[in-house]
């Protein structure tokens, strides 16, 4: 993969969302992850590998001869899983040939132990097994993977940039899936056709002579690159107005988003933003730029419909006890003078 020579990210023709929603990913990997959706030939992987140029630098332990470990500086390394990948081969699994022969279990990191600290590309994410998927997504969610076989177990750090990629024509990511990555983009065909015969050309140039096509976009990505560096030293100085917090949530709202993780996206892809265009707060423009980003593909006519069905069977319940118990018998005051902590949570339900 590292012999490759990636087509340049700032190279592909339009897909400024595509773009936008990858470099945010790394800046800020708060956001939650990137899903790229879209049909075949538009540029999905290719805009993913060429990311491999303004990969950022990070410092990971490494061990020398003796086995000390002594800090390293390297770029951050792009991890691709592949389609046929079985459970083992993602969250670990015994080395068969230490138990034949040693007859002892020495348990292997998976691809989630080597994705620690990089970016995880899952191409046609929704084609894999289910449980290779949640086992993935977990480790998203706690930063971590446990092995365990049998008696012996070991937990492994697995922080990482997520990012997966699918076709729609065949077919859909369960909704709790869908939910789980923060930024969602429609990588859409492009319709001008001057555009479409650039993507032929500049595809037609790569091929044919990759490191003098690398060439004339080098100075660009050497700045976007720079810019990275900058934007993540940038984000943890990153401020969000308490007005701009209450614009996202009433949009969160507006829109009857029900998961909470899109006001997360939503914020935490506005703070990516701006450090991304060097500032240390975040404006009104950061919110309405990402927005399509994080709050597409979140409403959920069945969660509502639910909800609704839940409001009425409370009210019929409310109703029946008001008609056989009308005045309701006070509760004595608590021994302790202070309310019970169930107390103070149905307060704060009223």
């Amino acid at each position: 993969m590292d012999e490759i020579l990636p087509f340049p990210l700032l190279a592909l023709v339009g897909q400024a969302e595509l773009k936008t929603a990858l470099i945010l990913g790394l800046v800020n990997p708060g956001v939650g992850g990137v899903l790229l959706s879209g049909p075949y030939g538009v540029g999905k992987t290719t805009a993913v590998r060429a990311l491999l140029d303004v990969m950022p630098v990070i410092e990971r332990e490494q061990q020398d001869e003796q086995g000390r470990p002594h800090p390293v500086r390297e770029p951050m390394r792009l991890v691709e899983l592949p389609l046929n990948a079985r459970l083992d081969d993602v969250v670990g699994s015994v080395n068969e040939r230490v138990l034949i022969e040693q007859r002892a279990v020495l348990l292997e990191p998976g691809i989630l132990a080597r994705a620690h600290r990089n970016l995880l590309y899952i191409d046609e994410i929704n084609l894999l097994e289910p449980a290779v998927v949640d086992a993935i997504l977990d480790a998203a969610a706690q930063g971590r993977t446990l092995v365990r076989r049998g008696a012996v177990t070991r937990l492994y750090p697995s922080q990482f940039v997520l990012v997966g990629s699918m076709n729609p024509e065949e077919g859909k990511l369960r909704p709790q899936i869908l939910d789980r990555f923060g930024l969602r983009v429609w990588v859409a065909p492009l319709d001008d056709v001057r555009q479409r015969l650039e993507v032929y050309r500049r595809a037609q140039a790569f091929r044919a002579d990759p490191a003098a096509f690398r060439a004339t976009y080098a100075a660009q990505t050497a700045a976007l690159a720079e810019e990275v560096e900058a934007a993540r030293a940038i984000l943890p100085h990153v401020t969000v107005p308490p007005a701009l917090e209450e614009l996202a949530l009433a949009l969160v709202q507006a829109l009857h988003v029900p998961s909470h993780r899109a006001e997360i996206a939503l914020l935490e892809g506005a703070r990516a933003r701006a450090a991304a265009d060097f500032r240390n707060v975040v404006g009104e423009e950061d919110l309405r730029r990402v927005a399509p980003l994080a709050l597409r593909q979140r409403h959920s006519p069945q969660v509502e419909e639910h909800a609704r069905r839940s409001a009425d069977e409370r009210a019929v319940v409310e109703q029946a006890l008001a008609q056989l118990a009308p005045a309701a018998t006070p509760t004595p005051p608590p021994r302790r003078g202070k309310r019970s902590t169930v107390r103070q949570i149905e307060g704060d339900a009223q």
